[in-house]
């Protein structure tokens, strides 16, 4: 692998087009497969207003879903939504090369097996991003707050092509914590999204502050966090207490914020339903933890999702 390797972004919303700058602004070639906003990124390459300064840039290649890739990338990074039905070993195989790494910056839990099954010899990287920003326009991100990324290899350790990418985005400007269990992480990233993401669907898109500052909300968040905590001990990741509370002060410390499920409810796309919440009550199931929280949460949501197919059969 070169001292600058070739990069990949396969979806690249606001989560991916910002840490492909990142990359880019490290020295990367970077290029995107874009299923939407073709057009748009062509013609302008990508904007991102960010207090971090210039980052902005025209990727290397930019290819729609179909195209030919020149060559495979050594770092290919997937960041679509873990959705029902959408094939993420098929979306990625024709851009794979012998000696590509996979990295997954993605929400949810139990996301990387999938991948890892489709593509054995092809080592994965995983990625908990923890960032606010949101896509405003096409080809456009506004990026809010914060940019950090915990890292480890998949199912756990820290590999040298680990490491080498987390020195890359390192030189770009963000803050990097790499783990030996990536696993764990992903359930104290659970911490935040399981509860807020879904709960700002079922309150019509709420952002963070009006969730918090309801009356009874910051309560409510407290108890599905609790939740969630015993989920991940029954499962072999126990956590702090102190973490409910610092994650409910992390929170208040950024500006209200609308979650990526909350925008997706709001522009009628799809939600990460199963991989936020779902897998972390089946995983609740089979451990028999009581979560009455995290359980109403879910079935009113697929309550909603019923009446919507509903609608629009």
């Amino acid at each position: 692998m070169s001292a600058k390797p070739s990069i990949l972004i396969v979806g690249a919303g606001a989560i991916g087009s910002f840490y492909g700058a990142i990359l880019k602004r490290a020295g990367c070639a970077v290029s995107v497969v874009m299923r939407s906003e073709y057009d748009a990124v062509v013609a302008n390459g990508i904007q991102i207003n960010s207090e971090l300064g210039e980052l902005s840039y025209r990727p290397d290649h930019v290819y729609r879903d179909g195209d030919t890739p020149e060559s495979a990338p050594d770092y290919l990074i997937l960041c679509v939504k873990v959705l029902p039905g959408v094939d993420r070993a098929a979306m990625i195989r024709p851009w794979m090369g012998d000696n590509t790494r996979i990295v997954l910056i993605e929400n949810g839990l139990d996301i990387e097996r999938e991948l890892a099954d489709a593509f054995p010899a092809n080592p994965v990287t995983s990625c908990l991003a923890f960032i606010a920003a949101s896509r405003v326009a096409p080809g456009v991100v506004d990026h809010k707050a914060y940019g950090r990324l915990v890292m480890g290899s998949f199912p756990s350790g820290i590999d040298s092509e680990t490491r080498a990418l987390a020195d890359l985005f390192i030189e770009g400007g963000i803050k990097i914590d790499l783990t030996e269990e990536v696993v764990g992480e992903r359930w104290r990233k659970c911490l935040w999204n399981t509860p807020f993401n879904p709960l700002s669907v079922l309150a019509n898109g709420a952002d963070t502050a009006t969730i918090l500052d309801t009356e009874g909300g910051a309560d409510l968040i407290r108890e599905l966090i609790r939740e969630v905590m015993a989920v991940a001990a029954a499962d072999g990741y126990p956590m702090d207490e102190n973490l409910i509370e610092k994650n409910i002060a992390g929170t208040r410390k950024m500006p209200p914020y609308k979650n990526s499920m909350a925008l997706d409810y709001l522009n009628d796309r799809p939600i990460e339903l199963d991989a936020v919440i779902g897998n972390v009550v089946a995983i609740a199931q089979k451990h028999k933890v009581s979560v009455p929280h995290l359980n109403t949460v879910l079935v009113t949501l697929r309550m909603r999702e019923r009446l919507k197919q509903a609608e629009s059969a």
